[in-house]
């Protein structure tokens, strides 16, 4: 990141970044200014969190279809059944972000171990706070390397700080860095991409971007595939101006896809087929 005083808005002046800002917020405006969102944007926002969780299960492992995580009803994984606690714990995320909104800006750092808390759905003594040295992390898809306890330490002290000094930055770009900082530090023992993207949903929500959840990214990032958004993620984690701004770019895709999935749901309650 840069050193100036706004990180953050110095991201935003990277080559591409506005046009991709600029057309997120198109994409955003489009879909709010539906017909639909006058009348059932509760109903909007219900279907946009189901499929923003089922999206971020997909990219931690279970990649089951919107009806089945609609039929289903018992996420405990009885029997060993891994994808089934992965969908619980992107469905108990989802509908615990709302819930946090008004504690980010103050105390990101308590909200990020609320969430692995509500992830992890365990009262172990490694649950709802950053590793230590020493302790493993099971999080498979990401295959990048992993900072030491002491560096996830200082960063995620970093980023808070940027979070609680605020600044100029657009929505985009500021959760698209949290969510590439958590993937890149993985700073609890499990569940770290599902927490990175609900901490995404939170800045995009708070920000004023998004205030009823109705384009989530999640979607998008599943949309695009694992391999581009792991490739993307690497470019971020390289540090590089192209690296980072090419995560910047595809995080914003995946809002716009988020957007263009809610417009296809306001399509169709329109029509009284959902």
């Amino acid at each position: 990141m840069s050193t100036t005083a706004d990180p953050l808005a110095a991201l935003g002046a990277l080559p591409g970044v506005a046009d991709s800002v600029d057309s997120v917020r198109k994409a955003v405006d489009r879909v709010y200014g539906h017909r639909v969102m006058r009348r059932r944007s509760t109903a909007v926002t219900s279907e946009a969190a189901l499929r923003g969780a089922r999206g971020s299960a997909a990219l931690s492992g279970a990649d089951w279809p919107l009806e089945e995580v609609r039929r289903r009803s018992d996420f405990s994984g009885a029997g060993g059944d891994e994808e089934a606690r992965t969908v619980g714990a992107a469905l108990r995320l989802t509908a615990e972000a709302g819930q946090l909104l008004s504690i980010w800006r103050q105390s990101p750092l308590r909200v990020l171990a609320r969430l692995h808390l509500v992830a992890a759905a365990d009262n172990g003594d490694t649950v709802g706070r950053p590793r230590q040295v020493g302790e493993p992390v099971d999080e498979p898809l990401v295959e990048l390397p992993l900072p030491d306890a002491q560096e996830v330490a200082g960063r995620l002290e970093g980023l808070s700080g940027l979070i609680i000094a605020g600044g100029s930055a657009p929505a985009l770009v500021t959760a698209a860095v949290v969510h590439g900082e958590l993937l890149a530090l993985r700073p609890f023992g499990s569940h770290n991409g599902l927490v990175a993207r609900t901490a995404e949903r939170i800045v995009l929500v708070g920000s004023g971007l998004d205030p009823k959840s109705i384009c989530p990214a999640e979607v998008g990032h599943a949309e695009q595939g694992r391999a581009e958004y792991l490739a993307a993620l690497e470019g971020y984690v390289s540090g590089t101006p192209e690296g980072v701004a090419a995560w910047i770019a595809h995080c914003g895709r995946s809002v716009e896809f988020g957007a263009r999935e809610s417009t296809a749901v306001c399509e169709a309650l329109q029509r009284g087929a959902a």
